[in-house]
């Protein structure tokens, strides 16, 4: 027996119909309501009503989703930053939607079509799109072996952890749940988070895999499948784990809240035996020699944030045939790429890759990039030196060729410009700080930044601003001026570490965004 598919909810605007589903909303919701019940300065919005379209009307403040990002990935936001009160007008609630994008890129939602009007507004499509990804990527924030080592164990035979390392977490879920059925003797494999899992038979026998004594195999027994799945819902209950499904989200196969599902069930109960010191000893020894993951991931997040295809979730794994690197050089430089030129048919034989990245390459001289005895093999080859290296400069190019758009006069900005910029600015405010380039230790404390950021817009709360004289402090001021920077409308991507521990690649993107907002605000 299957369940009668439920209609999309449709809403009309002025130039399209756009359609949501009301069983993800209702989810959606169910998980705000129990993750955000005890927070103070949006107890005003909660509970929201799952039946209505509250939610839509609650977002249009920006408070909620603020909270709902760090929720998902603590931290992101510092929320001092946060516009608070129930009654915000439209400026302010515009500061905090922009805190909120910039704050979801960073942490690799894609908002390429969502603005702060958007989310004003309560577009209910966008706002379902961008609360998913929020929701999605806090699920599977611990799907990995540094927070959990035992995932060691879903290795197969003959493969290496480098490789392990290269799949997306939505693969390790599978495998997770693969891993678990085998071990408990059964044939069943699910290959996706639909149509594999509709009759229930997966998540019953992985329940009782993980808790044999409070859940039990009796609802295979049952032949309705809607039953069936209440049932294996039940079980779940018993170990805590009954969200984001019913029992017609599994029999129609939702993927989404499926995966949620799933994903909540493995942050509960992994299942999983520890490693042993031998095995541990390994396992670190993968994880702390790989080099450059830091930027690796900004890198990864500026990639994402261009809008092109396909998403970037491994640096070094999903630039190897060349057609990602390309799609950017185009997006920042339009018309750099004759596309006829591009071997775009998937699968792409190695020699079609390497032909692909050499053009990259070669398009990257064209532009003035340094890469000397950088070739397209050692992209294909996973380089983490070279990639980063050709990266770095794409990136550092999108951020200058922004600023010599707003120049005036035509003026080609350089890197002593954006010094010279920051320097003339915090001057202009009465303040005689200064900085001697991107490298210089006295950024550590961020105080600068600070100044440079008031000096854009009153908009920092010097009684909090500490002197920054350890690392704990200077901490705290990172954070505080990142978050500032993103709720003025800058897309940041570095950590508050890159600040601290003065990494100049990250500290040049920080100050030439920055400097893209102040041009602008001229």
């Amino acid at each position: 027996m299957s369940a009668k598919k439920a209609p999309a909810v449709t809403k009309q605007t002025e130039t399209a119909v756009h359609a949501y589903s009301e069983e993800e909303k209702q989810a959606f919701v169910d998980h705000i309501n129990e993750e955000l019940k005890n927070e103070a300065i949006i107890k005003d919005l909660l509970p929201l009503n799952p039946s209505t379209e509250d939610l839509f009307h609650k977002v249009k403040d920006g408070r909620l989703l603020c909270k709902l990002i760090n929720n998902a990935v603590p931290e992101t936001i510092d929320e001092r930053v946060i516009n608070k009160g129930a009654k915000l007008n439209t400026f302010q609630a515009t500061e905090n939607h922009n805190l909120c994008i910039n704050s979801a890129k960073s942490i690799g939602c894609s908002v390429v079509n969502i603005g702060s009007q958007d989310l004003i507004e309560g577009r209910e499509h966008l706002i379902l799109g961008l609360i998913w990804q929020i929701v999605r990527i806090g699920l599977l924030a611990k799907l990995n072996l540094t927070m959990h080592p035992e995932l060691y164990r879903l290795l197969e035979p003959g493969e290496d952890i480098q490789d392990f390392l290269k799949l997306p977490p939505e693969q390790i879920l599978l495998r997770w749940v693969n891993y678990h059925l085998k071990k408990a003797g059964s044939p069943k494999r699910i290959h996706n988070f639909s149509g594999d899992i509709k009759d229930s038979e997966a998540y019953v026998i992985l329940l009782n895999q993980l808790d044999p004594s409070k859940c039990s195999k009796d609802p295979l027994k049952e032949s309705d499948l809607t039953k069936r799945a209440e049932l294996a819902l039940q079980n779940a209950d018993k170990l805590g784990c009954r969200k984001f499904v019913k029992p017609t989200d599994i029999v129609k196969g939702n993927p989404k809240l499926n995966l949620a599902f799933i994903a909540n069930l493995f942050n509960s109960h992994p299942g999983l035996d520890p490693l042993t010191e031998e095995e541990m000893a390994k396992l670190d020894e993968t994880l702390f020699s790989s080099e450059g993951d830091r930027e690796a991931r900004a890198f990864s997040l500026w990639l994402n944030s261009l809008g092109i295809d396909p998403f970037v979730n491994n640096l070094f794994q999903d630039l190897r045939d060349g057609l990602v690197l390309l799609r950017a050089e185009d997006k920042i430089s339009p018309g750099c790429v004759e596309w006829k030129r591009v071997n775009q048919v998937a699968p792409l034989s190695r020699f079609k890759a390497v032909e692909n990245c050499n053009y990259a390459v070669d398009i990257g001289k064209n532009l003035k990039f340094s890469l000397v005895g950088v070739g397209g093999v050692d992209i294909v080859d996973g380089n983490r030196t070279l990639t980063l290296a050709l990266v770095w400069q794409l990136m550092r190019h999108h951020v200058i060729t922004i600023l010599n758009s707003l120049a005036v006069g035509g003026k080609q900005i350089t890197e002593d410009d954006m010094v010279k910029w920051a320097n003339a600015t915090v001057a202009a405010s009465g303040k005689s700080s200064k900085m001697a380039n991107f490298k210089d230790p006295s950024l550590k404390n961020s105080r600068f930044f600070l100044e440079l950021l008031d000096a854009i817009r009153k908009c920092v709360d010097w009684d909090i601003v500490t002197s920054g004289s350890n690392d704990a402090e200077a901490l705290q001021n990172a954070k505080y001026a990142i978050s500032i920077a993103r709720k003025l409308g800058a897309c940041i991507f570095l950590l508050p570490e890159d600040i601290v521990e003065v990494k100049p690649k990250m500290i040049l993107t920080f100050v030439g965004t920055v400097m893209s907002i102040g041009l602008q605000k001229k």
